[in-house]
């Protein structure tokens, strides 16, 4: 089934060249089937490029996606047009009233600030309070889900000495979870951070489940025992590339760096990095919609 996006987004271009199934909203309108209602607080600075990646995987099911986009109003983002976000986007504001099956909360550049300290932390209070009561399950990506864990569980963070960055080997702990049903029983997924969840504290919390174990980059997913959230603390949507070119970035800047961990082939940082975690990635989101949001979900809310 398709994933439903809006008419016009650049994203939909990339993935009908990959020939994912996508469906303009126009079309979709005259279908008499209940897709699912998918809400997407973008915080990543390159929007487009970060809409690409999770429709990519929010594409691999079969269950028809309606997917809406929104942006901060305390903050606005300086890597995308303003013509864009007016286009594609809305705000918190706009959607308040609706209710939704599922929401994504994406990674954000700001996880060396407190969170108190982050311009638009207060408005994440709202959107995340909010989803306690209009979304049936929320997914949280890398300071997204390290956000989810402080606001909705007590959970804080800690600085690391340096950045964790590159692919890393994780352990499924808990075979029997739904959300790592198909999954290998080792697999793959990329990080870039600066900071570490507080591990202890999430295994003594009991409203929490740690899925899988991994000694050089902590757990990859955490969800909690009702399902209604689920942290992904790495960046398993991805690109091959995208490693690489937040490396490059470093460089520019001046940062004293490593290259990403087990990225580059033979660990030349000339050599095109392979993806080695797309089919997981493809089936932690693909779970998460099928178990979480729709087998979870009311048809029609009240």
């Amino acid at each position: 089934m398709p994933i439903n996006i809006p008419k016009g987004l650049p994203a939909g271009s990339i993935l009908e060249k990959e020939n994912i199934f996508i469906m303009e909203s126009e079309r979709a309108s005259h279908q008499d089937i209940r897709p699912l209602k998918l809400l997407i607080l973008n915080l990543m600075p390159e929007k487009e490029r970060t809409e690409t990646q999770l429709l990519r995987l929010l594409s691999n099911s079969p269950l028809q996606v309606y997917a809406d986009f929104i942006h901060t109003e305390s903050y606005q983002s300086k890597n995308v047009a303003r013509s864009h976000l007016d286009q594609f986007y809305q705000t918190f504001s706009d959607i308040k009233d609706q209710r939704y099956d599922g929401m994504i909360i994406t990674g954000a550049p700001v996880e060396q600030f407190d969170f108190e300290q982050v311009d638009y932390w207060n408005e994440m209070v709202d959107i995340m309070d909010w989803s306690n009561t209009h979304v049936t399950s929320s997914l949280h990506i890398c300071w997204g889900a390290q956000a989810a864990l402080y606001y909705h569980y007590g959970i804080g963070k800690s600085e690391r000495e340096e950045k964790i960055s590159g692919i890393f080997r994780h352990d499924i702990i808990v075979p029997t979870h739904k959300l790592v049903r198909g999954i290998d029983d080792q697999f793959r997924a990329p990080h870039s951070r600066y900071t570490n969840i507080d591990l202890e504290a999430i295994k003594a919390h009991q409203d929490l489940t740690i899925l899988d174990h991994s000694d050089q980059a902590g757990p990859l997913l955490i969800v909690s025992n009702n399902g209604k959230h689920v942290m992904i603390t790495g960046h398993i949507e991805y690109d091959a590339d995208t490693l690489a070119q937040e490396y490059q970035r470093d460089l520019v800047k001046g940062l004293n760096i490593n290259p990403p961990a087990h990225y580059f082939p033979d660990d030349n940082i000339a050599s095109q990095p392979n993806n080695k975690w797309r089919s997981s990635a493809y089936l932690i989101f693909s779970n998460w919609l099928n178990y979480h949001v729709y087998q979870e979900t009311p048809y029609k809310w009240t």
